[in-house]
């Protein structure tokens, strides 16, 4: 009898597929976190898998700090429509103003660090007693604590010395009621192991991933988009370059890295080549302290 082996790609599909249907049997009301990001359309493409011939049975959430990608919001409404899914979408302005909240100032005012009361209050109204995110271990420090089934309590926050045990994929999501699990099926995934993955299964990405020329500035050796959320100084120079980005979030705290990768091939090319992670590269928000990511996710940030 002819036996078969999986090469790594399809071990890794199969545990994520695996935790996506540990979901659906364990939640009543799940969540799947989607921003239009390269790694959130690949926890949507798994979905689409694990769950086939059938809908995703469940609703994708974004979070929308209104400092979004155009191209990312174009892509996110199109995707949702091309898998037939239900979006829910919920603004962070919307919580400055019901919450009355400080809206953040300076030259690159981020509101992801408000984000997190707009999680919050999502969860609460919607009933999630689990949100679905494209975390991975190898993104930053605080991420590589967490457990693929991470507890947060009824405030949000999580305790990363309460974490369960998690042995031979075993998956604990048994909770009491006001506490919720965020679910990480491509946890065990590396950057290099997502763009293999969307080169293997044909994944279409926004065009923000490939290189294209866009009006940047330079801070701290960093190139920062030109936007209207960015407030420019008399001492900004905007010069036009060829740019790609490896990560999209805020285009208040992302940054683009030189490129000349039009292409998936060309893309992994340079993502083989480099020593920093995407996050420590173009991400300025997770810069602000040492402990920054653990800090948010501690108070609830995803």
């Amino acid at each position: 009898m002819q036996q078969y082996h999986l090469d790594y790609l399809e071990q890794l599909e199969s545990e994520s597929i695996h935790i996506f249907r540990e979901v659906a049997a364990q939640f009543e009301k799940p969540a799947l976190l989607f921003s239009g990001g390269k790694d959130s359309i690949t926890l949507v493409h798994l979905a689409k898998k694990a769950f086939a011939p059938g809908k995703i049975p469940f609703r994708l959430m974004h979070i929308d700090t209104g400092h979004n990608f155009p191209e990312a919001l174009a892509f996110r409404d199109w995707l949702v429509n091309e898998v037939n899914a239900t979006l829910v979408v919920r603004k962070v302005e919307d919580t400055i103003r019901q919450r009355n909240l400080t809206e953040p100032k300076g030259k690159f005012a981020s509101r992801n660090w408000l984000q997190t009361y707009t999680l919050l209050d999502a969860i609460d109204e919607f009933k999630f007693d689990c949100c679905i995110g494209g975390g991975r271990r190898d993104e930053e420090k605080a991420r590589a604590k967490e457990r693929i089934f991470s507890v947060r309590d009824e405030f949000g926050q999580w305790n990363p010395k309460l974490q369960r045990p998690e042995i031979w994929n075993i998956y604990n999501g048994r909770i009491h009621k006001g506490e919720n699990v965020r679910v990480f099926p491509i946890s065990n995934w590396t950057e290099l192991d997502v763009w293999n993955y969307i080169r293997k299964e044909k994944i279409d990405l926004p065009s923000i991933y490939f290189a294209h020329e866009r009006d940047v500035i330079e801070h701290e050796g960093q190139l920062l988009a030109v936007s209207e959320f960015i407030h420019l100084d008399d001492t900004d120079v905007v010069v036009k370059k060829k740019v790609r980005y490896r990560t999209v979030g805020d285009m208040t705290c992302t940054a683009a890295v030189e490129s000349d990768a039009i292409t998936l091939d060309e893309v992994i090319n340079e993502i083989t080549s480099t020593r920093i992670s995407e996050r420590g590269e173009t991400r300025i928000d997770d810069k602000v302290t040492e402990a920054a990511m653990e800090d948010r996710k501690k108070n609830g940030y995803f």
